[in-house]
């Protein structure tokens, strides 16, 4: 009773502080401001302490080989096409239709055949609009600051109880720095704990701007080798890592989580664990997590008609089990074991 109490007031003076910026003729920046948005997943235990809801954004300025989340890579939307949904052209053929540029054509076995060169001139992609079966998706979708925390504010109670709160997520949710920003702010206005899930390859004085705003980060370190780093992700880490040393230095109270992804032919090996641990260890404040390879997002490249780059390969169960002990041997009880 307390807590629900407690929130209740916290609510009411918020609001009353947005009345008061109103009648002095500020602008509600913050909550007008608007970014792309392609999924708000509640309940969450995964992505920082406590339950949270995750608000994942488009854009990622990296390409790895074995993103599950390849809707998230691109800013704008992105068309979607599960086939098994489809009625089939002739019994259906809504899309075709709908289609603005005539992209969308009978393929074989009365499935319809998208030309994709048009999809990122349009906007609001009426065929998925027009598909009563919804084979036709749409990732993405422009929301505002105050519609996501609409839907945050839903678990109050939840947070207040284990700790939990706002995790941003992505793609590279500071790639749209002003929501990102805005978003944090109103958070933060409001009470709610946040948390950030980087790839740290974003300017600088982006990161440092956030930094205030969090109550914790969960930040990617892929590879120590910018050479081999540029070859299975697109870009070199050395702005990540510099980025990295900036964070844990000058917001030492900061809780950081270095996370990595244990990908095979990529860093599943005791010499690129060890370096990344050695890069870590004198960060006394920082924590580490290792996290291991799946193919939960293949099927989304299939939706999205793209090459499945990573092909069928498997995280050897016993080598990471491996590559956990040089880690615990290397950070103790900084490192953090799956389910422990």
């Amino acid at each position: 009773m307390y807590t629900v109490c407690r929130l209740n007031v916290l609510s009411h003076n918020f609001h009353i502080q947005q009345l008061e910026r109103h009648n002095m003729g500020f602008e509600l920046d913050d909550n007008q401001q608007k970014g792309m948005v392609f999924n708000v997943q509640k309940f969450s235990v995964h992505d920082g302490p406590g339950i949270r809801t995750i608000v994942f954004t488009k854009g990622c300025p990296l390409r790895c080989r074995w993103c599950s989340n390849p809707e998230s890579q691109l800013h704008e939307t992105d068309l979607a096409f599960n086939v098994g949904r489809c009625l089939g052209v002739s019994k259906c053929g809504h899309c075709t239709l709908a289609c603005p540029f005539g992209s969308i054509t009978v393929g074989s076995n009365d499935i319809p055949k998208i030309e994709r060169s048009h999809c990122k001139d349009c906007e609001h992609k009426p065929c998925a609009e027009a598909c009563p079966a919804q084979s036709l998706l749409i990732y993405g979708k422009e929301r505002s600051v105050e519609d996501v925390l609409s839907v945050v504010e839903q678990d109050m109670v939840f947070y207040a109880r284990s700790k939990g709160g706002l995790t941003i997520s992505g793609g590279e949710p500071l790639l749209q720095t002003d929501f990102a920003l805005a978003l944090l702010r109103e958070a933060h206005n409001r009470h709610i704990r946040t948390a950030i899930e980087t790839c740290g390859m974003v300017q600088e004085e982006t990161l440092r701007a956030a930094a205030p705003l969090l109550h914790n980060v969960l930040f990617d370190i892929k590879h120590i080798d910018p050479v081999i780093h540029k070859e299975q992700t697109g870009r070199s880490n050395e702005q990540i890592l510099a980025n990295f040393k900036m964070l844990v230095t000058e917001f030492p109270k900061l809780p950081v989580l270095a996370r990595t992804p244990v990908v095979p032919n990529f860093n599943d090996n005791g010499k690129t664990i060890k370096a990344i641990c050695d890069f870590l260890l004198p960060f006394e404040h920082v924590h580490y997590e290792m996290l291991p390879y799946h193919r939960l997002g293949t099927q989304k490249y299939q939706f999205l008609d793209r090459p499945i780059l990573m092909g069928d390969v498997q995280l050897n169960n016993k080598k990471f089990h491996g590559l956990q002990n040089i880690a615990a041997t290397i950070l103790g009880e900084r490192f953090h074991r799956p389910n422990k």
